[in-house]
């Protein structure tokens, strides 16, 4: 376990507070990220290139679905997701966003909503990576007020016909399959689309200045014809989406104190060999109180991710819980990364030096899954009763 005397950036000893396995865990993704994401992110985030071959790698890394039980899925605990969310984002937030997506949401919402056929037809090679998933239900207007979507699935005497446009879908334009979220005569109902159906058209979002090494897309359904059995018969109404939103809202809340201990690492290291004045940068009072504002605040942040992981382990977290994670998390992490690029001075502004991808990135963590303003109204409502979303 780690000592806070030897770990100087883990002044509140929290590694203390994760058993053998999860530091096991820890290290093998954080292994993983140093081989094949690190060497190779600043060309992927360049060339907007999301590297689809490394999908199967992370299946068989065990991060995919990773918290879900049986159908070949790993299996194991939120605190162990979450370190692996740590990981993953301090080398890039598109790569944890995958791992999100796939696992979170869409491999969420068939094991908890689906059939036995469709969990069996689906999940094990999810897990695998071997098939991608996506998980459509932001829409061009639609976007922190799902209620107020407009996709519509008609149902027919041999199935459903499904009318729409959704936006800003991640992994839609490579998916195998979507979990699509549209309104019905019966309120909203989720859908399994598969790839190739006629009808579909995704294209991706270009060109971004967040989530380069990511995809993110427009999708259109135009009259595409589903079979009965395209439904999740377990999900009615929000309930259904917002169940896995709060599976991908818990793994940011770890995910965004990966990158910021990532660019505060950065700075850290830079700060002790760039001369200025006869001195290295680290030796001067503003740049020392820089560093440890950014040390306290992730210090903090990865405290707070680890207490929700407990409570998530023992059945206890509640909603607004993550949303409080989450806000606050992903708010000083951006900060962070900013802070962190002035100690880089000029040379943070090239992608030599990690901090403005993290904070480029974090410009999109921060608007998905909730923007600050959702959570704060989440929030606001339940410490006054008085729900303020409209109005």
């Amino acid at each position: 376990m780690s000592d806070s005397t030897t770990n100087t950036s883990d002044v509140l000893a929290l590694d203390s507070l994760l058993t053998a396995d999860e530091l096991a865990l820890r290290e093998r993704v954080r292994d993983f990220t140093a081989q094949r994401i690190r060497p190779n992110i600043a060309r992927w985030y360049e060339d907007a290139h999301f590297p689809r071959a490394i999908a199967p790698e992370l299946g068989e890394l065990g991060v995919l679905g990773m918290h879900l039980e049986g159908y070949g899925c790993p299996g194991r605990t939120a605190v162990e997701y979450g370190l692996a969310a740590m990981e993953l984002e301090a080398s890039d937030s598109g790569i944890r966003t995958f791992v999100s997506v796939q696992g979170s949401l869409a491999m969420t919402a068939i094991h908890k909503w689906g059939s036995e056929a469709q969990k069996e037809q689906w999940l094990p090679r999810m897990a695998a990576g071997e098939l991608i998933g996506c998980f459509a239900l932001t829409e061009p207007t639609a976007g922190s007020d799902p209620s107020s979507m407009t996709t519509f699935a008609r149902q027919t005497t041999d199935g459903w016909v499904l009318d729409g446009a959704k936006r800003w879908i991640g992994l839609a334009s490579i998916a195998d399959v979507m979990v699509v979220w549209a309104n019905t005569e019966d309120g909203i109902r989720g859908f399994l689309v598969p790839a190739g159906t006629s009808g579909v058209t995704a294209t991706p979002i270009e060109p971004k200045l967040s989530m380069r090494a990511s995809i993110q897309c427009d999708v259109t359904f135009d009259g595409v014809r589903l079979g009965t059995d395209a439904i999740l018969p377990g999900a009615s109404g929000l309930r259904g989406p917002f169940s896995c939103l709060n599976e991908a809202r818990y793994g940011i809340a770890w995910g965004a104190m990966g990158a910021a201990r990532d660019s505060y690492e950065a700075a850290l290291e830079y700060a002790g060999n760039r001369l200025q004045f006869g001195r290295p940068l680290a030796g001067y009072q503003l740049t020392q109180e820089k560093l440890v504002n950014m040390l306290v605040e992730i210090q903090k942040g990865t405290m707070l991710a680890l207490h929700l992981g407990r409570l998530k382990d023992a059945g206890h977290l509640e909603p607004q819980q993550i949303s409080l994670g989450k806000l606050n998390n992903v708010r000083e992490a951006i900060k962070i990364a900013r802070e962190a690029r002035t100690i880089l001075g000029g040379n943070g502004v090239t992608l030599d030096y990690s901090p403005l991808r993290h904070a480029n990135n974090l410009e999109s963590v921060r608007t998905y899954e909730g923007t600050d303003e959702v959570h704060t109204l989440i929030l606001g409502q339940h410490i006054t009763g008085i729900g303020a979303f409209r109005g």
